[in-house]
């Protein structure tokens, strides 16, 4: 990619997409729509080469494009969330999964490999990590668009509040009280903490749950669980509620996840993994993208996201299992 004077070497190129990718996916909820903002960005930066004379850096400039094509996309539409924050729990019997939203609704995962690199400073990485959780992410949802800019700018990207002024054209003192007020803002939605690194424990526990979950061994499945762990399953606006409540889902309505297969992967800084179901020819098929919140020694979340169709190509993950 040539612009102007400038160029950039396929790695830089792709430092670039891998930042871009992350400050879209904090600012849309969306992996898919960061992977749409970020290629808007960069067709809008080579249509404009010939304009760029370095008076900027390359990395101001190109998240200056990043940040209008976000505001552009987040102009007039309402917020994307999680189940948990648009009702109450769930019975776990069939009659909650009447209820079915697009995928714009939801805050959808994006993979680590997307977002992070996986040679850099280990505790900037775990940083990192850490604000693409979609607890973080559906908090950032509440913040009014340019407010979430500069929260994400200052407060995750560690910018100055004079860079993040000129990239927003805006003042310093506006830039700062921006900031006050989405901080005041997040303080009162309070997403649930997570650990930044996984111990050898956590590892083990995560194994115990593959386990658990291939043999259908519910009974020991919940004993994984906090008492108050939670389940929901995109595009469904159910979700549950404790370890017992989450049991009786699984030996219940959603029994046909019986003998289904696990494959490992990693989406928003946590563990992840395709879970595939039996297929009725043998081998088996995509069922969900399963997204695993740990705290402590248990799992305080599992979240199955549906659109396999989408997901798992973008997770690398196959599209079947043979027998």
């Amino acid at each position: 990619m040539t612009l102007s004077r400038h160029s950039l070497e396929p790695d830089e190129l792709e430092q670039y997409r891998r930042e871009l990718t992350g400050y879209c996916y904090r600012m849309l909820g969306s992996g898919f729509e960061a992977d749409d903002a970020v290629q808007e960005t960069l067709l809008r930066a080579w249509r404009a080469a010939s304009g760029f004379e370095g008076r900027s850096s390359m990395r101001s400039w190109l998240y200056r494009i990043a940040t209008n094509v976000c505001l552009d996309l987040l102009r007039g539409r309402q917020r994307r969330a999680r189940p948990m924050e648009l009702g109450p729990a769930s019975l776990p019997v069939e009659a909650s999964l009447a209820a079915v939203l697009p995928e714009h609704a939801w805050v959808s995962p994006i993979a680590d490999t997307r977002v992070l690199a996986d040679d850099g400073d280990p505790a900037d990485i775990a940083v990192r990590r850490e604000t693409i959780r979609l607890a973080f992410v559906t908090a950032l949802q509440h913040l009014p668009a340019r407010q979430r800019a500069v929260l994400i700018l200052c407060e995750v990207l560690r910018w100055q509040a004079t860079e993040v002024a000129e990239l927003l054209d805006t003042t310093v003192p506006a830039v700062n009280s921006a900031l006050q007020r989405a901080r005041a803002t997040l303080a009162t939605v309070q997403p649930e903490s997570c650990p930044q690194t996984m111990d050898a424990d956590q590892r083990a526990l995560l194994a115990r749950y593959v386990d658990a979950f291939e043999r259908y061994d519910v009974s020991t499945f919940v004993t994984l669980l906090r008492d108050d762990a939670v389940q929901s399953m995109p595009p469904y606006a159910m979700w549950i509620r404790g370890a017992s409540e989450i049991g009786r889902w699984l030996l219940g309505p959603g029994i046909d996840c019986r003998g289904s297969r696990l494959v490992p992967t990693a989406a928003n800084g946590c563990a992840a993994f395709g879970q595939y179901r039996p297929a009725p020819n043998g081998g088996h098929k995509p069922w969900a993208l399963q997204v695993i919140e740990l705290s402590g020694d248990r799992i305080s979340g599992f979240h199955s996201f549906l659109d396999t169709d989408h997901l798992f190509p973008a997770f690398g993950l196959p599209n079947q299992l043979p027998a």
